[in-house]
Formats: structure tokens, sequence, C-alpha cells
């Protein structure tokens, strides 16, 4: 499975909550600091999942990459 790239950029906190809210709508300050470290929202990058009047959400790969992190495996 491929790293995401901006995850070691992102501060503890947005790492927190990704973790804590993984698979729901990525919060709107949290995208922001996704954005600010590098991730591009607009590319075709594997980690970029559904957008729609919800909200921005990470794929399922995405999701399955930061529950392994989190469970550090």
């Amino acid at each position: 499975m491929d790293t995401i790239e901006w995850w070691p950029k992102l501060d503890p906190e947005a790492q927190a909550w990704l973790i804590a809210h993984n698979g729901e709508v990525v919060a709107a300050d949290v995208l922001n600091k996704i954005v600010a470290v590098g991730g591009v929202v607009t590319s075709d990058a594997w980690w970029i999942g559904d957008r729609g009047p919800e909200g921005f959400y990470l794929s399922d790969e995405a999701v399955d990459w930061i529950e392994t992190t989190a469970n550090g495996e």
C-alpha cells in the first residue's frame, strides 16, 4: 500500500482527528491543513474519495491506510 505523502507533515491534532473520524467527512479545518502541507485535493491521487454536498471524503484505500497506520501495522 502506498504512503499518504502529506501524512507525516500534518500536525498531531489533525492526524488524531483523522484517526478518530476515519471514514467520515473530512472537517473543513483538517482539509485545509492537508492542503497546506501539500495534499492536492483536485488531483486523481489514490487517497481522494468522493466529494459531494456533505463534504470531502478520503478513499476507501486511504481509510484503510489510516487504520493500519493508527494500529502501528
